[in-house]
């Protein structure tokens, strides 16, 4: 058992391998169907908890290697990665049914559920790691905008099982193993000669012209932006500098200019003297204005995407809806508190936006989601469902810059811009920023830790693809079978049944 223990191990540290800084989207099948075989092969015995802690250990090993970027905040970043493994060594609960011809299946099944589990519970989930966010660049993209994250994982996952059960079983049953991988292999890589624009999106009569403006911060790390005055003032510069340009003939003037989360961690409804750079930024480039700011109500503070219209008056605005816990606010504060001094640089807790980002903007509805909000499926299908055209992410990844994190969250970006068909903008303090077409494909990116105005015609969409269209159909249809499957298997375990004839009974009889 301590063989396949490391070898779990192994398997949970190559899946990382998928996600950036390295993107090897093979990795992910790999990985699953090393797993896959070993609990596919375990013995009759205890074959349920042997595989419930095979796949602890795989997702542990995943985990801390795919989050050490979390030690920029935390120095208890383990616990965060360790408390995700014991949802993903759920699949895991498989090897209950190993002996199985349609195994792959439930390992696949399985899989999802805890993934969309653990995307959701506890503190709201933490999504880091889904298998559909690691696919990008690879032909298994191609399924997003079909069955979304959640049917891609299933796809993806089912072929690494399928690959793990047929090495496990071919000399058994040659002709299921085979027939079971290539079936798999066909499906997951369906997305390469499937369209891209399943919805039939279409361009819109007149495209927009956006500019993203990427301030820069003078700090890094925890101190990125301390001072919140200088932050403020290289924004408005590079919207002036900008401005002028217009004027000069030497940029066409923007239909809709964006900035950053915490653009202005100063709150401009309190503070004068921002309110009138603010505002004269609007002025002066003459465009609707999206700025991100901390916005206080005296009872806590929310995380705002204030509209200045191009007049300089403050009109609508969306404030985050999924708020970071131990970010921006403490959970168990009352408990934590007393015995986590590091908490104090949290006095307060973010109250949660209730309604989504959708903002009429050039008389185009345009979708803002925050930050690591992009990681959240429902989120984003809100949006496109609430009529967003084009989508505009707002980030401040300066306290993470020369870690993954901000490669892993733009990949995130990339992938959602497919899932959707939608144009994405993705403007950060100081880097990852860029123009995200439809397909995927990035159109411009901006140089990490500088000031610099990204500027493009863009043109927005409209349509559903399947994978918005049909979101809560997806996620019932690949998750609900594998729920009923692992709550079985724990029956199974609980009451000490034996599980299905071992393969060497299967290989005696055949």
């Amino acid at each position: 058992m301590l063989v396949r223990l490391v070898l779990a191990g192994l398997a949970g540290g190559v899946a990382a391998l998928a996600f950036e800084p390295f993107a090897y989207a093979v990795a992910l099948p790999v990985a699953i169907a090393l797993l896959a075989g070993m609990l596919a092969s375990l013995p009759e015995h205890h074959a349920g908890r042997r595989g419930y802690l095979l796949a602890t250990v795989f997702g542990a090993v995943f985990m801390l290697t795919l989050l050490p970027w979390l030690h920029v905040v935390t120095p208890l970043w383990p616990l965060i990665a360790l408390a995700e493994a014991p949802l993903i060594g759920l699949t895991g609960l498989a090897a209950a049914y190993a002996r199985r011809p349609w195994w792959p299946l439930v390992v696949a099944a399985i899989w999802t559920t805890a993934e969309v589990v653990r995307s959701t519970w506890p503190l709201g989930g933490f999504p880091w790691g889904r298998v559909g966010f690691g696919v990008a660049d690879s032909p298994f993209a191609g399924l997003l905008p079909w069955v979304g994250v959640t049917g891609t994982t299933f796809v993806v996952a089912l072929l690494g099982a399928a690959l793990g059960w047929a090495v496990v079983t071919v000399r058994v049953r040659p002709v299921p193993a085979v027939a079971t991988t290539l079936g798999a292999l066909a499906l997951a890589t369906a997305g390469a000669w499937l369209p891209l624009d399943p919805a039939g999106g279409v361009r819109d009569e007149s495209a927009l012209r956006v500019a993203a403006v990427q301030g820069n911060t003078p700090g890094v790390g925890l101190s990125a932006m301390a001072e919140r005055r200088q932050v403020l003032d290289n924004h408005v510069r590079a919207t002036q500098d900008l401005a002028a340009a217009v004027r000069r003939g030497a940029e066409p003037a923007p239909d809709l200019v964006l900035w950053p989360e915490n653009s202005s961690d100063i709150d401009p409804f309190t503070d004068a003297a921002a309110y009138a750079d603010v505002a004269g930024a609007a002025v002066a480039v003459d465009a609707p204005l999206v700025m991100g700011t901390a916005v206080s109500d005296g009872v806590g503070w929310r995380n705002r995407f204030q509209l200045w219209e191009a007049d300089g008056r403050p009109t609508a605005y969306y404030d985050k809806r999924k708020a970071v816990p131990f970010g921006e606010y403490v959970p168990f504060r009352a408990v934590l508190d007393p015995i986590v001094p590091a908490l104090e640089q949290i006095p307060r807790d973010m109250l949660p936006g209730d309604r989504p980002g959708v903002m009429e903007l050039a008389d185009v509805p345009v979708g803002v989601i925050t930050c690591y909000e992009v990681a959240y499926a429902p989120l984003v299908t809100d949006l496109v469902d609430s009529g967003a055209r084009l989508l505009a992410v707002p980030t401040n990844n300066a306290t993470y810059m020369g870690t993954a994190q901000v490669e892993q969250q733009f990949a995130m970006a990339r992938l959602t811009a497919l899932a959707t068909s939608r144009s994405v903008v993705v403007v950060s303090t100081n880097g990852v920023s860029g123009l995200v077409a439809p397909d995927g494909s990035v159109v411009e990116r901006a140089p990490v830790r500088t000031t610099h105005v990204l500027t493009a015609d863009v043109s927005p969409r409209v349509g559903l693809t399947p994978a918005v269209r049909w979101a809560t159909v997806w996620t019932v249809l690949f998750t609900v079978p594998g729920a009923v499957l692992a709550l079985a298997a724990l029956l199974v375990l609980r009451r000490g049944r034996r599980t299905p004839a071992p393969l060497e009974r299967v290989e005696a009889t055949a």
